[in-house]
C-alpha cells in the first residue's frame, strides 16, 4: 500500500511538471503570436535611402539621415526607420556570411548609432542571386543573411524580386518569399518583412498568409506628378486586403525632392495617409525646405495614416478628373479627400449620406488646422489644380 501511494505521488509530481512545462510553453507561444502582431501594426514610418542617394548611400549619408529624423521633429511625427536600400553589399565571407562595402565599414555599429538615437535600422535584399543594382543578393543564403541581420540589429528588411525572375518560375513566388519570412523568424528578432515584387501574382491576395507586412503593388514611382498619381489613384479596390499588420504599399514617398509643385505633394502625401500606405520619406533630410518638413511632419494628416482601425480609403465618386475618397476611422468620424486631378480650381462636393452621415456634422480642415463648422447634406470645397482639401468629418 506504501509502495502505491509513492507511486501516486510520484506520478502526480510528474504530471504537475509536464503541466507547468505545457503552460510554459503555450505562455511562451502566446508571447510570439503577440509580439508578431505588434510589427506594423500601423503602417511603418520612416526614411529610405533610395529615391533621393541611390547607389551615392554609404555610411554617413544614413548617420546623417538619422541625426536629422531625431532632431527636426520627425521622430515625434512617427518617422522611426532609417532604411538603407541598394548597394550596400560586398563579397561574402569563407563561411557564406555577407559583409558590407567599403561604403560602410561596420554595419553593426551603424545599427547601434541608429539604435542609440531612439530609431530603426532597415536594409535591403533580393532573393535572387543579384539585386537591381547588381549587388550581391539572397539566393542560397536566405537563412545566413536573416541571422547577419539580426547580429546587425536589424529591424526591417525591403526584399526586392530582381534577378529572382532569373532563377524561378513565377509561380515559385509565394515560397521564395516564405523562405525568407521563416528565416527571418527564426533569428527571434522582429523584423518587419517589406515584400517588394511590384503586384506580381496579385500579391495582395497571398502577401499576409507569408508573413509580409507590407507588399508593394506597383512598379517604382517616380518625382513627378504622372507617375505618382497614376500610382495613388490606382489604388481603389484593395482596401478590404490591409489592415494592422499587413499593408498595401504604393511605393516611397517623394515629397521635397523638387520635381511636383506644392500643391502635387499635398495630393501625393494625403492619398498616402488615406491609403494607409507605409510613410518612407525618400528625400534629403539635410536639404529640406520648411515647407517640405511641415507636409511630412502634419500631425493631422498623418493620425489619418496610424489610425489604429487600420482601414484603407476608398474612391467613393468620380467625375472626370475630380474624385472623392474617404477613410472610415477609429473614433467614429471619417476623413475624406476632394481631389482636383485637372487643369483649373474646381469647386468639388461630397454627400455626407455617401460616407455613412446623416444629420448636422462638424468639418474641419487638416491642411489648414482649422474647424470649418456645421454642414447637413453635403459638404463643398474649392480644390485647386492638381491639389487636395483633405477633412476630417465627425457625425
Amino acid at each position: 500500500m506504501q509502495q502505491d501511494r509513492h507511486s501516486i505521488r510520484s506520478f502526480a509530481r510528474a504530471a504537475r511538471l509536464l503541466l507547468t512545462t505545457a503552460l510554459a510553453l503555450t505562455c511562451l507561444s502566446a508571447a510570439a503570436a503577440a509580439q508578431n502582431t505588434q510589427i506594423a501594426a500601423t503602417p511603418p514610418m520612416g526614411w529610405n535611402s533610395w529615391n533621393h542617394f541611390a547607389c551615392k548611400v554609404s555610411d554617413a549619408v544614413v548617420r546623417a539621415a538619422a541625426d536629422e529624423i531625431a532632431s527636426n521633429g520627425m521622430k515625434q511625427a512617427g518617422y522611426i526607420y532609417v532604411n538603407i536600400d541598394d548597394c550596400w553589399q560586398g563579397k561574402r565571407d569563407a563561411q557564406g556570411m555577407i559583409q558590407a562595402n567599403a561604403k560602410f565599414p561596420d554595419m553593426k555599429a551603424l545599427g547601434d548609432y541608429i539604435h542609440s538615437k531612439g530609431l530603426k535600422f532597415g536594409i535591403y535584399s533580393s532573393p535572387g542571386p543579384k539585386t537591381c543594382a547588381n549587388y550581391e543578393g539572397s539566393y542560397q543564403h536566405e537563412t545566413q543573411d536573416a541571422q547577419q541581420y539580426a547580429n546587425w540589429g536589424v529591424d526591417y528588411l525591403k526584399y526586392d524580386w530582381c534577378s529572382a525572375a532569373h532563377v524561378y518560375k513565377p509561380e515559385q513566388i509565394t515560397e521564395v518569399y516564405k523562405k525568407m519570412h521563416d528565416a527571418l523568424a527564426a533569428t527571434g528578432r522582429p523584423i518587419v518583412f517589406s515584400l517588394c515584387e511590384y503586384g506580381f501574382k496579385s500579391v495582395w491576395h497571398w502577401g499576409a498568409s507569408i508573413g509580409g507586412n507590407s507588399w508593394r503593388t506597383t512598379d517604382d514611382i517616380s518625382d513627378n506628378w504622372n507617375s505618382m498619381s497614376a500610382i495613388g489613384f490606382a489604388q481603389n479596390g484593395l482596401e478590404k486586403f490591409a489592415g494592422p499588420g499587413h499593408w498595401n504599399d504604393p511605393d516611397m514617398l517623394e515629397v521635397g525632392n523638387g520635381k511636383m509643385n506644392h500643391n502635387e505633394y499635398l495630393t501625393h502625401m494625403t492619398l498616402w495617409c488615406l491609403l494607409s500606405a507605409p510613410l518612407l520619406a525618400g528625400n534629403d533630410l539635410s536639404k529640406m525646405t520648411p515647407e517640405t518638413l511641415a507636409t511630412l511632419t502634419n500631425p493631422e494628416i498623418i493620425a489619418l495614416d496610424q489610425d489604429t482601425r487600420g482601414a484603407q480609403a476608398h474612391r467613393i465618386s468620380e467625375e472626370g478628373p475630380y474624385e472623392v475618397w474617404t477613410k472610415p476611422l477609429a473614433d467614429g468620424s471619417a476623413a475624406v479627400g476632394l481631389f482636383n486631378r485637372g487643369e483649373d480650381t474646381e469647386k468639388i462636393s461630397v454627400q455626407l449620406k455617401d460616407i455613412g452621415m446623416l444629420g448636422s456634422v462638424t468639418v474641419r480642415d487638416l491642411w489648414a488646422k482649422k474647424d470649418l463648422g456645421k454642414f447637413n447634406g453635403t459638404f463643398s470645397a474649392d480644390v485647386p489644380s492638381h491639389g487636395v482639401v483633405a477633412v476630417r468629418i465627425h457625425p
